[in-house]
């Protein structure tokens, strides 16, 4: 009461803050609960569970519990993969600990069987799924649809600040196949590893090296890279007597999709390719959704006539519904407090002081918001809901107890009146 303006000053000061805390906070439709971890995936098709289990799974899981600030490591194995999952400490920065991860792969890789190359997971988290899209292409082929997104959207889409993967799904991945013939392959006197090298050591470049002459210089190199179904056909295995024998000699070259183990059929119309974008750890889920969009508008333009971007899950469209549901809660419990107010106190100096407190604490609770890295979502805005009362109760027994003293010092005030009078 004796410092109004200064209380004011800081009242107005905190309100402003408040303010452009809630522009900055991040914006979400439920809070990001899951675990500080760090996922290192290794492949090694082929190989069973068990034996995954026992050369890959087992020696990463006890080579990385040695990293500091580790709450535990888990280890799954399943039929050609394996999934190791190190859990941190929650106050540890997410970038330091896949440092640490990879230094620790790094220096245990060679004690692991020889083609096997552990790498480490996305930087995202378990509710980083944030938009879902698939490719409309009528009359498109499957496997070119898939190459469009593996070849094309998928690098662009990567290079979206926020955006930590672009996961395809659907479709065919394009490979070429040669399926052996036993029978030759027996009558040859060949083996499988024989072919495997042949073609492995067809498929590559060499360079020579650089000579001068006549004043010209001139670099030396083999281009070797297979480039068509015949190039693979002619390949030579064998020399026997002269005669070479190739691979077509010994198996049908073909054009096919890769194994797969489903399909993505899209409201039962048929399949398509597409992807999924993760986000990056700690990041604005609206507006990376934001950012993908105006890039998807950009990346429709190189896309073939007729294919056209149509997205399945969008996060955005739940996460603009739960906050607009709450913004409208929170107007509406502001008003009928306000009203609240006014009818019992029926005093518009004393409610409108009561009044003042909910956006300026509303506003300052943002800053709290930020500092503890928590974003804007069901929680968080239900919790601010949920505690207009007790802010609102607060102004109310402040209002009440200053009543109380005024009306003590005005009886006294009207007691001296009227001995005054009375002598």
């Amino acid at each position: 009461m004796h410092n109004r303006f200064i209380v004011l000053a800081l009242s107005v000061g905190l309100f402003i803050w408040g303010v452009f805390s809630i522009q900055k906070n991040p914006i979400d439709a439920i809070p990001d609960l899951s675990e500080n971890q760090v996922i290192v995936f290794t492949e090694w098709m082929g190989r069973s569970p068990q034996l995954i289990e026992d050369q890959v799974t087992y020696p990463l899981v006890t080579n990385l519990q040695g990293i500091p600030k580790i709450k535990y490591v888990r280890g799954s194995s399943m039929f050609g993969m394996s999934f190791i999952y190190v859990i941190f400490e929650d106050d540890v920065d997410v970038y330091w600990a896949r440092e640490r991860v990879m230094e620790r792969i790094n220096t245990i890789s060679q004690n692991l069987p020889e083609g096997v190359a552990p790498q480490l997971g996305p930087d995202g988290t378990g509710v980083g799924h944030i938009l879902w899209y698939t490719l409309d292409a009528p009359g498109m082929d499957l496997g070119e649809q898939r190459a469009i997104q593996d070849w094309y959207v998928k690098f662009a889409l990567q290079n979206v600040p926020g955006v930590s993967e672009i996961a395809s799904f659907g479709g065919f991945q394009k490979q070429y196949q040669i399926s052996i013939d036993p029978n030759k392959l027996l009558y040859y006197k060949l083996s499988i590893p024989q072919v495997i090298a042949a073609v492995r050591s067809n498929n590559n470049e060499s360079g020579g090296r650089k000579f001068e002459m006549s004043g010209i210089g001139y670099i030396i190199k083999t281009s070797g890279y297979l480039k068509s179904q015949e190039e693979i056909a002619n390949i030579p295995v064998k020399n026997q007597n002269g005669t070479p024998i190739r691979i077509s000699d010994l198996a049908t070259v073909q054009m096919t999709g890769e194994t797969r183990l489903g399909i993505f059929d899209q409201d039962g119309e048929g399949e398509r390719a597409g992807g999924i974008v993760v986000m990056r750890y700690g990041e604005n889920a609206a507006e990376v959704i934001d950012r993908v969009k105006a890039k998807m508008k950009e990346v429709s333009k190189g896309l073939p006539e007729g294919v056209k971007f149509d997205i399945v899950y969008d996060r955005g469209e739940l996460i603009k519904e739960s906050i607009d549901s709450i913004k409208h809660t929170l107007i509406e419990e502001m008003i009928v407090v306000s009203l609240i107010v006014l009818v019992f106190l029926f005093h518009w100096r004393s409610a409108l002081s009561i009044i003042i407190q909910i956006p300026i604490t509303i506003a300052a609770s943002f800053i709290l918001l930020n500092a503890f890295d928590i974003s804007s979502n069901i929680m968080s805005l239900t919790g601010i809901a949920l505690a207009i009362g007790v802010i609102v109760d607060n102004g109310i027994i402040m209002s009440e107890n200053a009543y109380k003293h005024l009306a003590e010092r005005y009886e006294l005030w009207e007691s001296d009146q009227n001995k005054k009078t009375t002598s």
